[in-house]
């Protein structure tokens, strides 16, 4: 939550055009993901959860308990709202002693990216400002761009009040693996009640929790105990895809009413309703724990694969990149030790060794050329990371070397 850095104060400071980047017509996002589709590649690119994980004969009964439970509702058009059984337990689970949920505050979305969009949708015209943290989530700035937003950093501060919201991801963030202590939880609630805007806490890594300590939610921080519905300003995203499987695409937005009516309008032109099927299938495993039980599972496995990553690091690239070993999530962002390091123009080097990584610069909403790149760590087993980090190293060592020859 450092820096100054304003898109709205300056044009040059926009999110590029992607199409150009990429000289094609796909996104990054897919550029990125389509790498482990490559043979013989080590995908270190993807935010990917691990495929031989995901408990399939969980969802086998839960879908086997859908069918026979609700029969053709399950296989009929829904509300846009969401199936309401899905919605009042989404709202039971996530209420507290201090935070009071019902159905009215809940949004079920097809996965929790479709509700960052549809905060766009409702609330963004063109040349509007968003607060980010500075990186940020790709995924958000893709779906934001036909919106064409101008963005600024969350600790910039005269920019909030003219801020249409601020959008943070507080736990593990997508890149950076960093977590907002509870005092920076308290100063971002604070600025969004002075100036009065949104605040949207995207959460789908918050129980992929490793180490440390658990940290209290943005939603129920600004919860009114004497409330008997929630309406304060916090717009909370959560998911199915990191606990049970990304396939299932089942996400939710919580939030204040008049917020979940104005996302579920914006919805109804979208998709007229998340797929009740699964939908339905979701509700079962949420009825039978079925996320909480296999979260243990991912934690343990995750850890592991984390510590093997970073392990790798330490012996192959602690002389050349920086970084901190995250308390939880999917990511380990590095940053080169040595200025001017682009790390754009180190990817090319790193697919010749097989191996790939996100550059820093495409979590900028700048778009600017950066030193950092994003290396994920649940997709692939510990002997496949090592050998990742084996391949980066000998990838940033060439690279080192052309440009040393070339100066």
């Amino acid at each position: 939550m450092s820096g100054s850095r304003d898109s709205a104060s300056d044009p040059a400071m926009r999110r590029p055009d992607f199409a150009a980047w990429m000289g094609q017509g796909n996104s990054i996002t897919q550029q990125f993901l389509s790498f482990g589709n490559r043979p013989g590649l080590i995908a270190l690119s993807g935010g990917l959860p691990a495929a031989e994980l995901y408990p399939v004969d969980d969802v086998q009964a839960a879908t086997e308990r859908a069918l026979a439970t609700h029969g053709s509702a399950a296989l009929s058009y829904g509300a846009v709202e969401g199936f309401p059984e899905l919605r009042e337990t989404i709202a039971r689970r996530l209420s507290t002693e201090r935070l009071k949920l019902t159905p009215e505050n809940v949004l079920i979305t097809t996965g929790s990216l479709q509700a960052v969009e549809l905060i766009g949708k409702a609330l963004i015209d063109a040349g509007d400002a968003i607060l980010a943290e500075y990186p940020t989530y790709l995924g958000a700035l893709d779906a934001w761009l036909p919106r064409q937003p101008r963005y600024a950093e969350l600790a910039y501060r005269e920019r909030w009040p003219e801020a249409k919201f601020a959008y943070v991801v507080p736990n593990f963030s997508n890149p950076t693996g960093a977590v907002l202590a509870r005092a920076e939880r308290e100063a971002l609630l604070a600025r969004s009640e002075e100036s009065g805007i949104w605040l949207v806490e995207d959460d789908p890594y918050g129980e992929l929790r490793y180490d440390g300590a658990v940290q209290p939610s943005l939603l129920e921080m600004s919860a009114r105990p004497e409330s008997t519905v929630y309406d304060g300003p916090v717009v909370h995203l959560g998911t199915l895809s990191k606990t049970i499987a990304p396939g299932l695409r089942v996400g939710w937005a919580v939030g204040a009413p008049e917020m979940i009516r104005a996302l579920a309008q914006a919805k109804q032109g979208s998709d007229l309703s998340t797929s009740t099927f699964c939908q339905a299938v979701s509700l079962e495993l949420i009825r039978a724990d079925a996320d909480r039980r296999h979260v243990p599972t991912l934690v343990d496995a995750y850890r592991e694969r984390r510590d093997a990553l970073c392990a790798a690091a330490q012996e192959h690239l602690s002389d050349l990149f920086d970084w901190k070993v995250p308390e939880g999530g999917m990511f380990v962002w590095m940053t080169a030790r040595r200025p001017g390091l682009d790390t754009n123009a180190l990817l090319s080097f790193a697919l010749e060794e097989g191996v790939s990584f996100v550059p820093g610069s495409v979590f900028d909403p700048s778009g600017q050329a950066s030193p950092s790149l994003r290396l994920n760590f649940t997709a692939n087993p510990p002997e496949r990371l090592q050998e990742g980090v084996r391949r980066l190293s000998r990838a940033v060592r060439a690279f080192a070397s052309q440009r040393a020859a070339a100066e």
